[in-house]
């Protein structure tokens, strides 16, 4: 009993420390506030279950974010999302705190014309407070290439914006 009450504590540290980074990070991959709920239930379900293969707390956030990306790739293989056609304002009422500034809707379309190998890395960044180290391990790439992944794509991004170099 004492083992799954220690098994119990780490867990219910992880929830706390990473919730809310992984939804937001569930949010990002899928753009939907409910299905971002269900990843990151989902992801942190398989979590409890293979807690005894996080071997360093240190990369707990890591660990997290892997099984929130692999959770989300496992809906593609489940089904084809349905299609929906919604009005603007729908949207924009349905997002509560969502940013509807010009400058924020600039950035979002040009993020999404990244390619996702540029994207990927530098949103991992950005959002999940990622090292470079960190972020090649989740890719399976070496640093230098993480590192000339972001920087490219920070210079796409300058590019696409108009911005001076």
């Amino acid at each position: 009993m004492d083992k799954l009450k220690k098994r119990r504590r780490r867990f219910e540290t992880v929830v706390n420390t990473y919730a809310k980074d992984a939804f937001r990070y569930a949010f990002w991959l899928c753009k939907d506030r409910d299905i971002a709920e269900d990843i990151v239930q989902e992801s942190f379900t398989r979590a409890w279950k293979s807690l005894d293969q996080l071997t360093d707390d240190k990369a707990a956030k890591s660990w997290l974010f892997t099984i929130v990306r692999r959770e989300n790739a496992r809906r593609f293989e489940r089904s084809k999302p349905p299609m929906e056609t919604l009005e603007t304002n729908e949207i924009i009422a349905s997002k509560g705190n969502y940013d509807t500034s010009i400058e924020a809707f600039v950035l979002r379309q040009a993020l999404a014309r990244l390619n996702e190998e540029y994207r990927e890395p530098l949103i991992l960044q950005v959002i999940g407070g990622y090292s470079m180290e960190e972020i090649a391990q989740q890719l399976g790439l070496s640093k230098g290439a993480v590192m000339t992944r972001v920087h490219r794509a920070r210079q796409k991004l300058r590019d696409a914006l108009g911005e001076p170099k």
